[in-house]
């Protein structure tokens, strides 16, 4: 649960990594596909313009819960009564930062990375639709940013524009993807956000997700899993 140390072991290595960001740094609309889709998703600000720079948005570290650990629909989003109440999953790839950048080149990007591994960008749409300050809420309960099942290293990964994406609910393939359909590489999105904002070890971005987001809802499985990483794997419930 939300306080608890994640520890998530490291790929190819007899070693495990210790989740400890001091933020987290999400990215909107960085796949063509899930931007054709953003109006029946029905958020205020997603419209079917391809964004000009990345579009960022913050989530809490107390978000995150690791592996088989249960995502929780909050009561506060059940006490107002939505017509159509929806939190959504979203299959991302995550970014763990290995050292501190500022104000780094995108071919210097890549060299402050420590890794990757799988996250699931779980969204209250009715509230992230709704409150005048923006996304924050509604992005930011707790539970609401599974993590894991390992890390792979940056040095590691093959091709990390040309990594299999995708997401299962209850089994059934909902999400399907590869990283080279960013709009945005991985590069470009690091070097965007340390020209921001600096970027310290163990901060995590998330990089976007492809179309195929849907609703979550008590008692489902949701599974999230990206090529040479892993599948995280994790059950849903409602508050209390």
């Amino acid at each position: 649960m939300p306080g608890e140390s994640i520890v998530l072991p490291i790929l190819g290595r007899n070693d495990s990594y210790t989740v400890g960001p001091s933020k987290i740094i999400a990215m909107g609309l960085n796949y063509r596909d899930h931007i054709a889709e953003s109006l029946s998703v029905k958020v205020r600000g997603l419209s079917s313009d391809e964004p000009a720079e990345p579009v960022l948005f913050p989530k809490l570290p107390s978000v995150l819960v690791g592996p088989d650990q249960p995502i929780v629909l909050p009561a506060i989003a059940e006490s107002y009564g939505f017509d159509e109440p929806r939190t959504d999953y979203e299959a991302e790839l995550a970014v763990i930062i290995g050292s501190t950048c500022k104000n780094v080149s995108v071919s210097e990007a890549t060299g402050c990375i420590f890794g990757y591994t799988c996250m699931n960008d779980v969204s209250q749409r009715n509230i992230q639709d709704g409150d005048r300050s923006g996304w924050f809420r509604g992005k930011s309960f707790d539970t609401f940013g599974p993590i894991g099942p390992a890390v792979l290293l940056a040095g590691s990964c093959h091709d990390v524009q040309n990594l299999d994406i995708s997401c299962r609910l209850n089994g059934r393939t909902v999400q399907s993807s590869n990283t080279r359909n960013m709009i945005f590489s991985v590069a470009e999105i690091v070097s965007f956000i340390s020209r921001n904002f600096t970027l310290y070890p163990d901060d995590i971005i998330l990089t976007g997700t492809p179309s195929g987001v849907g609703p979550l809802k008590s008692g489902d499985s949701v599974e999230v899993e990206i090529s040479e990483i892993g599948v995280l794997r994790n059950p849903v419930i409602s508050e209390g």
